[in-house]
């Protein structure tokens, strides 16, 4: 019955001695991986990638975020704009022995930057680590390309009629008589009054002409008369 307990008391030893390095283990590892930003979850071990950290979305690309610090030189780092289209769901802060996970909208952090002053966690000796590296998960929205629109075919402009009546010809008055050149009357006025085309001379007593030539040829009438009624007296 004493070899029985003695048995016992080693197989109870060990079991307590194997519970006791595993929880000195732990302890250790969670001590060494603490924070003393209570917007973080402090994480043990080494990521590089939002799959590996089992976060939502994929790397965000430094440049569609506007930010200072998060060097290897640096303790903090202050996240201030993030691009167009860009939805951060997590930022991981890697440095000493463990990383550190905040998201926006829980345990105080803000839904949008900035987020200003995101850390590592503590170090084995309870010192702030240094920052090794970063990354933020998320996703880009990009707008729709709008479809190109067909070029409108140019239009062909038809020379449109006048509004107004071409202008005519005025047509003669048929009330009024057609005008005509007034034919000059004829000189009846010439050379010895004939009526001839002679020109005219400027003297306009010809009738004193013919009355002259009726008294010659009256005289000479009288004379014959005289002469005949001589020649019967005889």
């Amino acid at each position: 019955m004493q070899i029985i307990s003695a048995r016992r008391v080693r197989s109870a030893a060990t079991v307590v001695a194997l519970a006791t390095a595993a929880l000195l283990g732990v302890t250790g590892t969670a001590l060494a991986c603490h924070t003393d930003d209570p917007r973080a979850i402090p994480t043990p071990k080494n990521v590089s990638t939002c799959e590996k950290a089992k976060l939502p979305g994929t790397e965000i690309s430094t440049k569609d975020l506007t930010f200072t610090g998060g060097t290897e030189n640096d303790k903090y780092l202050n996240i201030t704009a993030v691009g167009e289209g860009v939805t951060v769901t997590a930022i991981v802060v890697k440095g000493g022995d463990g990383y550190n996970i905040y998201e926006p909208g829980k345990r105080g952090l803000a839904e949008t930057p900035p987020w200003e002053k995101l850390r590592s966690p503590m170090n084995g000796g309870g010192k702030q680590a240094d920052i090794s590296h970063w990354f933020a998960c998320g996703e880009k929205k990009t707008k729709p390309t709008e479809p190109t629109k067909p070029s409108e075919p140019t239009k062909t402009t038809t020379a449109k009629p006048p509004t107004s009546a071409p202008t005519t010809t005025d047509k003669p008055s048929e009330t009024s008589a057609p005008s005509s050149t007034a034919v000059p009357a004829p000189n009846v006025g010439g050379n010895g009054g004939n009526g001839g085309g002679l020109a005219d001379t400027g003297f306009d007593n010809a009738w004193l002409l013919w009355a002259g030539g009726l008294l010659v040829l009256a005289g000479a009438g009288v004379l014959v008369l005289l002469r005949v009624r001589r020649g019967k007296t005889d």
